[in-house]
């Protein structure tokens, strides 16, 4: 993909001048192409889908009351990635989004819980929804676009301090250049090379050996397909031991909200034994995308309804032509702490911002009939 000439095109400067006159429609049409690749930035700095929107509002805000001051010495795009960025910079807080693997792992036998807990965490991305694109951005990028929105790559990027985590995202997933990046961020070039040297030194030890896209290319879609399908057959099935033989030795289940979160074959076994493939309750899944991964959206059997309803949103993480990692964004809720009310989360309240998270923004139906697949 080429880089944007430097200041706005033919296009861009007639729409400039009618929405400098007041028109908010012209305004509109002119940050519209620009949307989904800011929504994505403003997730990668804030590990957020609902922060990013806010925070994506706000710089549209602040563009619209600036547009007298865009001169055109910038492209009209390198102008928006200023203010969504320093608009992101400034929401940031001290509490980091998070997955349950940045903390101990549980003991399978006490089943889920410790509890629901106050902590931020790192929330699931319809990127196909919002369009995201394929390839890299630029010619300096280090990182694909679907590459970038990955689990692993999001949660890496909230272990860095605000300015590095910005100065990362700048150069190696977008592709601007240093200068562009230092000018936008209101600093220096050797600060900025700096920043981006300790920033990849963190990032690249939090990260596994291969992305997700290069290990869903070395699979092919018939490999990939015969895998998820073969994982979602088995927990249909309720077959413990066949999820079980399709995890590396070294697999994690998280639940997020929970902060539990299993590690290994036997562990993530003897919690599947006892408690969602015990027998208890029925599943359905539907084979979807999230975060540039594999996914299955997970339906559980209401008895009341007699139809199969929103439950977790299952983002596989691949290796070796294995599950490497379940991060299943749970839609229920409860503000009872008891393990055992936590066990059978399935019978709980829904949670309207983790239905709309896990199951609105990918398109899916609110329900799954008895047959329905």
């Amino acid at each position: 993909m080429s880089l944007p000439p430097r200041g706005p095109t033919a296009g861009e400067k007639e729409l400039l001048e009618t929405a400098r006159a007041g028109d908010e429609g012209a305004y509109r049409r002119l940050v519209e192409p620009h949307r989904g690749e800011l929504h994505a930035h403003c997730y990668r700095m804030l590990g957020s889908v609902h922060d990013a929107e806010d925070a994506l509002q706000e710089a549209l805000l602040r563009a619209w009351r600036g547009l007298a001051r865009f001169e055109g010495r910038s492209s009209l795009r390198s102008w928006l990635y200023r203010i969504a960025t320093n608009t992101c910079l400034d929401s940031i807080d001290k509490a980091k989004r998070v997955l349950p693997v940045d903390f101990p792992p549980a003991d399978a036998s006490a089943g889920p819980g410790e509890p629901l807990v106050e902590s931020t965490w790192v929330e699931p991305y319809a990127d196909q929804a919002l369009g995201l694109g394929e390839g890299l951005a630029g010619p300096e990028a280090r990182y694909e676009q679907r590459e970038s929105v990955e689990l692993a790559f999001i949660a890496a990027l909230q272990h860095l301090p605000a300015t590095q985590r910005a100065a990362l995202i700048l150069r190696d997933v977008l592709s601007f250049s240093a200068r562009e990046a230092a000018d936008m961020l209101e600093t220096s070039v050797p600060s900025i090379n700096s920043a981006l040297q300790r920033a990849r030194a963190t990032v690249e030890k939090r990260l596994p050996e291969q992305s997700q896209q290069a290990t869903l290319r070395d699979l092919g879609d018939d490999g990939v397909r015969e895998l998820v399908e073969s994982y979602l057959d088995a927990w249909e099935r309720q077959d413990v031991e066949a999820v079980v033989s399709m995890l590396t030795e070294d697999a994690a289940f998280a639940m997020p909200p929970l902060q539990t979160w299993f590690s290994g074959r036997e562990e993530i076994g003897t919690f599947l034994a006892r408690w969602p493939l015990s027998g208890a309750w029925r599943w359905r899944a539907l084979r979807v995308r999230a975060n540039g991964q594999e996914a299955l959206a997970f339906y559980s059997w209401d008895p009341e309804s007699e139809s199969y309803r929103r439950f977790a949103l299952n983002v596989l993480t691949l290796r070796d032509g294995k599950v490497a990692e379940v991060d299943a964004f749970l839609t229920r809720t409860t503000e009872d702490p008891d393990r055992e009310v936590l066990a059978r989360l399935p019978e709980q309240e829904f949670d309207p911002r983790r239905v709309d998270l896990a199951f609105e923004r990918l398109g899916l139906p609110e329900e799954l009939s008895a047959r329905e697949r």
